[in-house]
Parts: C-alpha cells; sequence; structure tokens
C-alpha cells in the first residue's frame, strides 16, 4: 500500500505512528485515536488513500460490533492478511490508524460507530457492509433508534451500488435500513431484544411476533427469507447451499452465535467457504478484555460488557448458574450521563443470587434492583467486591467506564 501513496501521506502515516508509540509508552492508551488525529491533520485524505485498493468490510450496529469485527477477521484471513481496529476505536482516526498499522494488508475489517457510517462509505469503498442491530443507546446524546435507522436508510439509498450488505433479518429496523440496497444478504440473526423494533418502521402499527418471526398486519412489511442460520441451538450455521457449518466458540451466549453467523456470512463474500472459516472463530477467545478471565486472592472473575438495555439482557443469557455476580455502573461521558435506561432493564433472574454493586452510580442500580426484587450488597469498588465474595468463580457485568475501570485495576493491557 505504502507505493501508491503520495508524499504527503507517507508523511502523515509516519507521524501517525510515532504520535501512536508515545501515546502507548506513556501510558496515555494504544495510541489509536492521537495518531489517526494527527495523521488526518497533515494528511486530511489520509483514510481514503490507505483504504484505496483494499478489500474493505465494515461492521456496524448498537451491540456486537466489536466481537462480530473480531470474528470477521479471524475468517476473513484465509484469504489473506486483515488490517482491523481491534481495539475498538470505531470512528475514522481509529480507521486510519488501522489502516496505517497494517499497510501490507490486502483486506480489512473495521467496526463502525453507527453514527459514522456514511463517512465511512464514502472513504473506503467498502466491497461489505454488515448491519448488526439498532437499540436505544446513550439516548442523551445519541440519535433515536427510528431516526438512526432512517439515516442508515438515506445512506444505503444513496451512497451503496456495487457494495453488499449483510443484513439482520430478525431486526426490523435494519431490515427497512437495509432493503434499498441492489445486493442484500439475509442472515437469521436473532432478536433477544425487542422493545425497541414493536413498531412498523413502514407504517407506525404494532408488528406481529412468532418467534423469530414478524409481520405488520397492516401493510405487510415481513421478515425476509434468511439465507444463514443459526441452527441446533447455536451448535451449528446453515450456509446458503443448504450445508450444516459446525461451530465451536470460546465466546458464551446466544448473541455470539449469532455474531459468528453474520462474520461468516461476510467472509463468504471476500471468497472464503464457511467451513473453512469456521474454525477460525475458535481461536477468538477474548475481544479487547470482554469475556477475560481476572484472577485476585483465590477469585476467578469473568469480565462481561454492557452499555445498554440490550446488552444487559444479552449479558444475563451468559451468566453461569449459582456464581455470584458482580453489577457495576458508571455514568460519565463516554457511558452517557442518563442512567434511566436500567428502568428497560429486567433484572428479575438475578433474583436469588450473590449480588454486588459497585460503580459511580451504584446507588441508582440498588434502587432499581429493589424494585425487581433482587438481594444485593452495596460496596465501594472491585476490591471491596471480591472480598465480599467467596473464593471460586464470579460473574462482573459492567458498564463501558466501569469496565475500563477494572481491567485497570487488573492491570490488563488486552
Amino acid at each position: 500500500m505504502s507505493g501508491k501513496l503520495t508524499a504527503r501521506a507517507k508523511f502523515a502515516t509516519v507521524l501517525l505512528r510515532g504520535a501512536a508509540a508515545l501515546s502507548r509508552a506513556t501510558g496515555r492508551g494504544d495510541g489509536s485515536v492521537i495518531g489517526g488525529r494527527v495523521g488526518l491533520v497533515v494528511e486530511p485524505q489520509l483514510l481514503n488513500l490507505l483504504a484505496e485498493g483494499r478489500g474493505v468490510a465494515l461492521v456496524s450496529g448498537t451491540n456486537g460490533k466489536t466481537t462480530t469485527t473480531r470474528f470477521a477477521t479471524a475468517a476473513m484471513e484465509a484469504a489473506g492478511a486483515v488490517a482491523t481496529n481491534s481495539f475498538g476505536a470505531n470512528m475514522p482516526t481509529g480507521h486510519t490508524t488501522a489502516l496505517a498499522k497494517q499497510m501490507g494488508a490486502e483486506l480489512a475489517a473495521l467496526e463502525v460507530d453507527e453514527h459514522y457510517l456514511g463517512q465511512l462509505l464514502e472513504a473506503t469503498s467498502p466491497k461489505v457492509v454488515a448491519l448488526l442491530n439498532l437499540s436505544r443507546d446513550q439516548l442523551d446524546r445519541a440519535m433515536e433508534v427510528t431516526s438512526l435507522a432512517a439515516k442508515w436508510r438515506e445512506i444505503i439509498e444513496n451512497q451503496i451500488q456495487e457494495t453488499v450488505v449483510v443484513a439482520n433479518a430478525d431486526d426490523p429496523l435494519i431490515v427497512w435500513a437495509a432493503q434499498p440496497a441492489q445486493r442484500v444478504v439475509w442472515v437469521a440473526g436473532g432478536q433477544n431484544w425487542t422493545a425497541d423494533s414493536s413498531i412498523c418502521p413502514v407504517c407506525g402499527k404494532h408488528l406481529d411476533r412468532f418467534g423469530e418471526f414478524w409481520r405488520c398486519p397492516s401493510c405487510g412489511f415481513t421478515r425476509p427469507n434468511p439465507t444463514w442460520t443459526v441452527a441446533d441451538q447455536g451448535s451449528a450455521v446453515m450456509a446458503p447451499d443448504g450445508s450444516r457449518v459446525e461451530i465451536d466458540l470460546r465466546l458464551p451466549g446466544k448473541i455470539n452465535r449469532a455474531n459468528a453467523a453474520m462474520a461468516l456470512a461476510v467472509a463468504a463474500q471476500f471468497g472464503v467457504s464457511p467451513h473453512q472459516a469456521a474454525p477460525r472463530l475458535t481461536t477468538v477467545e477474548s475481544v479487547a478484555g470482554r469475556y477475560a478471565t481476572v484472577e485476585r486472592d483465590g477469585r476467578r472473575l469473568r469480565l462481561l460488557l454492557a452499555k445498554n438495555p440490550a446488552g444487559w439482557l444479552e449479558n444475563f443469557d451468559m451468566v453461569r448458574d449459582g456464581l455470584p455476580v458482580v453489577l457495576a455502573l458508571n455514568a460519565r461521558e463516554v457511558d452517557g450521563f442518563d442512567t434511566s435506561w436500567i428502568y428497560d432493564v429486567d433484572f428479575s433472574s438475578l433474583r436469588g443470587r450473590h449480588v454486588i454493586v459497585i460503580g459511580d452510580r451504584r446507588t441508582d442500580l440498588a434502587v432499581r434492583l429493589q424494585i425487581d426484587g433482587v438481594t444485593f450488597h452495596v460496596v465501594d469498588d472491585i476490591s471491596a467486591a471480591i472480598e465480599s465474595v467467596p473464593a471460586g468463580d464470579a460473574e462482573v457485568v459492567a458498564n463501558y467506564t466501569a469496565f475500563q475501570d477494572i481491567r485497570k485495576e487488573f492491570n490488563r493491557v488486552n
């Protein structure tokens, strides 16, 4: 790739790498954001130039985009080296750094923040765009989901021509947004959280649901027939040719089996057969610290990230029976300051469990648990939480900055 860059772009890339390296050396982060920022100041078209000539896959959605991108990267590596923003820096600065760090990779799998999808489509001319789901997230500073779906639909209608859209057939908002695309590959990815897609985006009437199938009784808007389907409670994926593809994941939960199906469908657009790709998914054991296990004083804590109502619901599906559960809630800028969304989460599955509550907004969470009849103990921080649970395994479910606080406590980098 470097041979195609202008002298200015090459200089910008050198400065980008230097800034990123300095950030890592001084312990300020992995350098993806500051590196990209420096590079784009020197050459505003750097992202476009670095993406030129590569086979690019973009992955976007409210939940699961980091994991799906990691799965897609592993699968696509069967076709060659893949550049990716593996630490989750999912805005243009992070994308620029990812491509600059991996100049020789002819392929790229990039996680994209939902609000930057149009900009990345224009900058990278991707071969594939994967659309996972849309649910409410940080409404104090983010767009309401139906408005975001309308924005995506407009982007797809006006900006996508040759790009293949791989879309979740079980989410009505995603189906509506993806409809204008000339080429859509539908995946039965599942949708546990349906509170944000109960209304038909076409006519505004209530949708009828029968399991995963949904239909509007008023205008006829309905779930398309998927060509990729999760089968046998997640032990396999049915491919478009009818073949059964066994999957053996190291990541827990129904949502990750759906993410794996999306990744297989993405990789297939690059000529990677699902039977070739599936074994590679087994290599993914932790995603930016998510699902990692940390140990202290005879306790083994598995870390789960939950940023919004849909994410908390999916994580409760992963929590192992009988284990203590630590819940951590902050409300800092990147989390969103409004915690009222916790009243959309059903915590009743935690009744009868040993529950510990920590975080900046632990009292907010305590009130919510009390309403749902969950017995709990409030403590100051993760160290106190560790002391409060018996030796052995425990689960930790935390929102974004609370999750990062816990990772820093254990001095984890990946």
